[in-house]
C-alpha cells in the first residue's frame, strides 16, 4: 500500500492536530514537533492499513479437496 495515499495523509493530519496544537501553545519546541510528526504519519498509515484489512470481505473457507473421480479402465487383453 502506497504510504502517500490521500486517506493516509488525511488520517495522519488528523492525528497530528493535537501535536500541532501543543506546539502552537508553546508546550513543544520545534525539535519536539519535528520528532513527533513522523510518528503521526506512521500511525496514520497503520490505521488505514488496519481498516482496509478489516473491511475486506472474508472468503469462505475452502473445503477439503475432493479426490478426482477414478476413470474406469477397460481390462487389457492378456
Amino acid at each position: 500500500m502506497n504510504p502517500l495515499r490521500w486517506d493516509v495523509l488525511v488520517v495522519s493530519f488528523v492525528l497530528a492536530l493535537p501535536v500541532l496544537g501543543l506546539w502552537l501553545r508553546g508546550e513543544f519546541s520545534l525539535e519536539e514537533l519535528t520528532g513527533r510528526l513522523p510518528w503521526c504519519f506512521v500511525a496514520g498509515w497503520a490505521v488505514v492499513a488496519l481498516l482496509r484489512w478489516a473491511s475486506q470481505p472474508r472468503t469462505p473457507a475452502a473445503a477439503a479437496p475432493q479426490p478426482a473421480p477414478a476413470e474406469e479402465e477397460s481390462p487389457t487383453p492378456a
